[in-house]
């Protein structure tokens, strides 16, 4: 595959997990790739070296994205040692972590997630498109049940996405589009891990009522085939896993 020969990506929590499997995908396909981490410096290097084996070149970028202050630092190394940014994916997120402020959850999957295309755009030429990442659960948010523990993460992520798309008239004015890629709970992956401490069972439920859960490759690659796909209108929404949601 060599979709992405001569593109600079920039993947929001690629130290572990979807990010990772993403970046690396990516590099593959030809990119150059931005990994951004909070706090996982070791296994942010770590994919960073894999990417670099396939003659690729990985920037680290260390930044928490709820930090404006470190977010303008991020895009600036971009600008100063890649030049430019074509792909934009929007992978980090979160909400369920402990001993965070009430509205965490808003600024780290709405405000967050804004600001970071707003910094981006200015390196973002014709052609670019920005992918943001979700869950059914979220995507669906006021359409179909969810799990009490998952709540405020789910209303956050549907803010979010919905303020990108209403940004997807001026998007277009750019060249650029937006995909959204929504996921079923993704075995092994950290929001389910947590979501089974507060509620016990509900990632074998799932599994059990729906027959498959996906994995992190399967949510990476979705991910990797809406950053390919130039015929996609902006706008456009791939589900990963089963839509179909019943709260036991």
């Amino acid at each position: 595959m060599s979709d992405f020969i001569g593109q600079v990506a920039l993947v929001t929590g690629a130290s572990r997990g979807i990010g990772a499997s993403v970046a690396q995908m990516l590099a593959s396909g030809g990119a150059d790739v931005v990994i951004n981490y909070r706090s996982k410096g070791s296994r942010a290097l770590e994919v960073a070296n894999a990417i670099r084996a396939t003659g690729r070149r990985a920037l680290l970028a260390q930044a928490d994205i709820t930090s404006e202050r470190e977010m303008r630092e991020m895009i600036q190394l971009i600008e100063s040692e890649l030049t430019r940014l074509d792909l934009l994916i929007l992978n980090a997120s979160g909400g369920l972590e402990k001993d965070k402020a009430a509205d965490y959850a808003m600024q780290l999957n709405l405000t967050s997630q804004v600001r970071a295309v707003d910094l981006a755009l200015p390196l973002m030429p014709r052609g670019g498109r920005i992918v943001f990442v979700t869950s059914h659960l979220a995507h669906f948010y006021g359409q179909k049940p969810v799990y009490p523990s998952y709540e405020p993460v789910a209303q956050s992520k549907k803010a979010g996405e919905e303020a990108l798309r209403a940004r997807i008239a001026e998007l277009a004015t750019r060249g650029i589009k937006l995909v959204v890629v929504s996921g079923d709970l993704i075995d092994g992956t950290i929001t389910p891990k947590l979501m089974q401490r507060i509620s016990l069972g509900v990632i074998e439920s799932r599994r059990q009522r729906v027959g498959y859960l996906p994995s992190v490759e399967d949510f990476a690659r979705a991910i990797i085939n809406a950053a390919a796909d130039t015929q996609l209108e902006s706008g456009a929404t791939i589900f990963v896993g089963s839509t179909e949601w019943e709260i036991a």
